[in-house]
């Protein structure tokens, strides 16, 4: 009997570790500003249950080598205290690319030695810095932000105990792996993030939508870029980057397909002869540029011109210079207003009447833009965005391989 007894109580031992390890969670979160107008959070738990379960369920993972350099430091020994949820917040009126999160420390020098192996430069007051990330320490916290713009109104934020105003993840997050949610004053609308085992996915709760078919057939087509969108969708889009289009230009539908083309530009220059005599130099450079046609439907292509004109959009040429790969036309016809680029363009496909923007992983983006020379967007199958009615949603596809992505 004793050896039963002593059984039952090292199995409710080990399951009392368990459930505290992986389910047990503090909800409150103490790191979002009242200012903050987008929340993301990451249930550090269930991304935990889901990798160890990824584990058990690929066995081949089991006997790789261990690669990692036995001197560099884990996140789980960095010093960091592991939050179970990760919160990630951008501030109301900041830059559309500013966003912070914050951590709390258990051990300063630790947490100061990964950064440095991690290649990060102290630059003093400015923070560790490397490449499009700004880090600040103190005996206490870690700021980690993408600027060190509102490192000033995060530090006064820090100061005044944000233990004392808990915010319960109850408000954003309801069982995904993490969660996308877009505050305005008391409303607050919350987006699911999921983890396949080669997608993200990001949709709004409670939401039917099923767009796969669609994504199927716009895979199959060879084109960069397809979009098509409605007069909410072209509002929503172009808010982010502060911009209304849709009450300053009456545009009510926009559809536009685009794709990539490597092309020789000649570069003409002068120099001298032995005599002194001028003589042109001719080379020629591969350069990256698009390919494209952009259709805009409007309910007064005169105000919709004009806005144009006004915002020196138009040149003499006829040529629409808030696109900065040249030359293209632009032309007006009853009620549309047409963009494409000169010689030949991706021509588009019939109108779905659906609210979509597909953009497919393509190779010559990287000769041209060099931070997206990266193994993760390398990795990018193709990016979709879906709006049907009131349901929303965004897939990041990524090319299959041996293991999920939690597992990569």
């Amino acid at each position: 009997m004793k050896k039963k007894y002593i059984t039952a109580i090292i199995v409710l031992v080990l399951l009392t570790g368990i459930y505290f390890l992986l389910f047990h969670q503090n909800r409150s979160l103490k790191f979002i500003p009242e200012n903050a107008d987008v929340v993301i959070l990451v249930d550090t738990k269930k991304a935990k249950r889901q990798y160890i379960f990824s584990v058990l369920t690929h066995p081949s993972k089991w006997f790789e080598g261990d690669k990692k350099d036995k001197n560099k430091i884990s996140i789980s020994d960095s010093g960091v205290k592991i939050p179970d949820f990760l919160q990630i917040f951008h501030l109301k009126n900041s830059k559309f690319s500013n966003y912070y999160t914050i951590l709390e420390l258990d051990d300063f020098q630790k947490f100061c030695t990964l950064l440095k192996q991690n290649q990060f430069i102290n630059k003093g007051a400015q923070g560790y810095v490397k490449d499009h990330y700004v880090v600040y320490v103190n005996k206490k916290y870690a700021v980690i932000g993408t600027s060190n713009d509102e490192f000033i109104y995060i530090a006064d934020f820090l100061k005044k105990n944000p233990s004392n105003k808990n915010t319960s993840a109850d408000r954003f997050i309801k069982g995904s792996l993490g969660s996308l949610s877009l505050i305005s004053g008391k409303d607050i609308q919350n987006f699911d993030i999921n983890l396949n085992d080669d997608e993200i996915e990001i949709k709004n709760e409670k939401n039917s939508a099923d767009f796969n078919s669609m994504i199927s057939d716009l895979h199959k087509k060879a084109q960069f870029f397809v979009a098509e969108l409605d007069s909410e969708n072209i509002g929503k889009i172009s808010a982010v980057f502060k911009e209304n289009i849709t009450e300053s230009t009456s545009v009510n539908h926009l559809k536009m397909s685009a794709d990539l083309v490597e092309v020789n530009d000649t570069i003409v220059s002068y120099g001298y002869d032995d005599n002194f005599n001028e003589i042109e130099k001719v080379t020629y450079q591969k350069i990256i540029q698009p390919n494209y046609e952009i259709f805009l439907q409007t309910s007064n292509p005169d105000k919709t011109w004009n806005y144009f004109r006004h915002k020196k959009w138009i040149n003499a040429q006829s040529q629409f210079t808030a696109i900065p790969f040249q030359p293209n036309t632009i032309s007006q016809n009853k009620n549309t207003i047409s963009i494409k680029s000169v010689g030949k363009f991706a021509k588009l496909n019939e109108i779905k009447n659906q609210n979509f923007v597909f953009i497919r992983n393509n190779a010559l983006l990287y000769s041209s833009f060099k931070f997206l020379n990266n193994s993760v967007l390398r990795d990018v199958e193709y990016v979709f965005y879906g709006n049907k009615s009131s349901d929303y949603t965004v897939k990041i596809k990524f090319k299959k391989e041996k293991y999920p992505l939690i597992l990569r």
